[in-house]
């Protein structure tokens, strides 16, 4: 199968809500595999088999199943069954192995591997189907493959996958055209009855979407298969063509497959997008991080119990410590399983705690770095003696440009007031009547043809929560 790299690209396809559906998930650590029988080998070989499932799910990628301590574990993996059983639905057996959670979770910190919890978000899947001159758009329960499909990788993944309804209210939304055409706007508006996290369009294709000369190659085998008079002629797949786009974590993206079984290429997009929603939310089990937060609206014992157990339930919460309580105020400190932004990625999975944009400011104020004007004239007809810009904070001399008279870049002075500002009233008496090195040496001022003091950007050194009570 031949497979292209991500690329970025400029379309939106994400659904921002206040009331976003995140589930928790069950059976993570639980798998099913079919089975001939109920033989002590085939169950050795079928328990095998259901802890690579577990790793994969709980894991997120691929890749986790060939590191060493994982491919170890696989050896032995009975020694990590707390339960099994055997089911038997249509006319096939299968064996249902439950695994151990705190085993496996050791197993992934011993690797150094991160890993993801059961709170995972919400996913929408729009899937054209093109067959010849024909597009459809397949519903949750259309006469076809795709959706069984789509279900399976949804359970063998553990990631919440939904596909539409497809019904009256889809039908005064959904315009086949408008999906195929990657329309944001139409798409959303679609989607908005989901209440998604992540919505998905995916397009698959044997036709337009293919290039022609692949299929050209595709009849030319067909008219060359030998077949006798008596015999009926073999069928080839016609080549297909998949893409899909996404919105993940602020950052979009697209990717193209091809190759000859549609469901091959669903499972392989299905499989990418996973790996990139499961980046945002997995929780390093070897970086530990201290978080101190700041929670607003806890008015009384009761909700301060109800706070104090949702953080230490969250996933990616190792450790919960009340450092300070004032009024209806509470700060925290927690200890986090990976990153602060992956902490801060689950909490938008549900609504009890919700960070506030607009806070009171504290002692603390944090500069933005500052890029100057991509040309800068100076006005100075030409003059041979050193000119200076000023900017106050970081600066990229870069993407500057001095487009009128003939100075030259050694004759240009760059100040970087940068006083190491970090409390906001401190940050009141800076200017940019600042000397340079030359203008020292010298004892003598120098034109300033460019000077720029960026607006402050404030921020709180404690990042600011309102709890939802009840």
């Amino acid at each position: 199968m031949f497979r292209f790299p991500f690329v970025i690209i400029f379309l939106i396809f994400t659904l921002f809500s206040t009331n976003l559906l995140a589930l928790e998930v069950d059976d993570l650590y639980q798998a099913n595999v079919v089975v001939d029988s109920q033989a002590k080998e085939q169950r050795q070989q079928a328990i095998k088999q259901a802890l690579q499932g577990v790793f994969l799910k709980v894991g997120g990628k691929k890749s986790v199943l060939t590191h060493p301590v994982l491919q170890q574990a696989q050896k032995r993996a009975s020694r990590y069954v707390s339960q099994y059983r055997y089911q038997r639905k249509d006319a096939e057996l299968s064996l249902v192995v439950s695994f151990d959670e705190d085993k496996v979770n050791q197993l992934f910190k011993d690797a150094k591997l991160a890993r993801w919890g059961s709170l995972r978000p919400q996913v929408l899947l729009w899937l054209i189907d093109e067959q010849g001159a024909s597009r459809t758009m397949v519903a949750s329960d259309a006469d076809s493959i795709i959706p069984a499909s789509v279900h399976d990788f949804s359970i063998q993944r553990g990631l919440p996958i939904i596909m539409p309804l497809m019904d009256l209210t889809d039908s005064e939304h959904v315009v086949v055209s408008d999906f195929w055409g990657y329309f944001p706007e139409q798409i959303q508006q679609a989607s908005l009855r989901y209440f998604a996290d992540t919505i998905i369009v995916m397009r698959v294709s044997d036709s337009s979407l293919v290039n022609k000369e692949d299929i050209a190659k595709a009849a030319s085998a067909v008219d060359n298969i030998s077949c006798g008079l008596l015999c009926q002629p073999a069928e080839v797949d016609r080549p297909k063509v998949l893409d899909w786009r996404v919105y993940s974590q602020g950052t979009l993206y697209t990717q193209t497959y091809q190759g000859d079984n549609k469901i091959s290429l669903i499972h392989q997009g299905l499989s990418d997008i996973t790996e990139l929603i499961y980046q945002s939310y997995a929780l390093s089990t070897s970086a530990e991080n201290n978080f101190v937060i700041e929670v607003n609206n806890v008015t009384s014992l009761k909700h301060d119990m109800q706070l104090f157990q949702f953080l230490a339930d969250l996933s990616a919460v190792k450790n919960v410590t009340l450092i300070s309580a004032q009024g209806n105020v509470r700060r925290f400190k927690l200890d986090l399983l990976g990153s602060k932004a992956s902490f801060l990625a689950s909490l938008k999975l549900n609504n009890k705690l919700t960070q506030q944009m607009n806070t009171q400011l504290d002692s603390f104020s944090q500069r933005q770095p500052f890029k100057p004007q991509k040309t800068a004239q100076a006005e100075l007809n030409d003059s041979n003696n050193s000119v200076k810009f000023t900017v106050l904070g970081e600066i990229d001399t870069a993407g500057v440009e001095l487009s009128q008279g003939n100075l030259k870049a050694n004759k240009i002075v760059f100040i970087d007031e940068n006083v190491a500002v970090s409390n906001s009233v401190q940050d009141k008496g800076n200017n940019l009547d600042v000397k340079s090195a030359i203008e020292l040496a010298i004892n003598t001022s120098l034109p300033t043809v460019f000077a720029a003091k960026p607006q402050l950007t404030r921020v709180p050194s404690v990042p600011v929560f309102y709890w939802e009570q009840g």
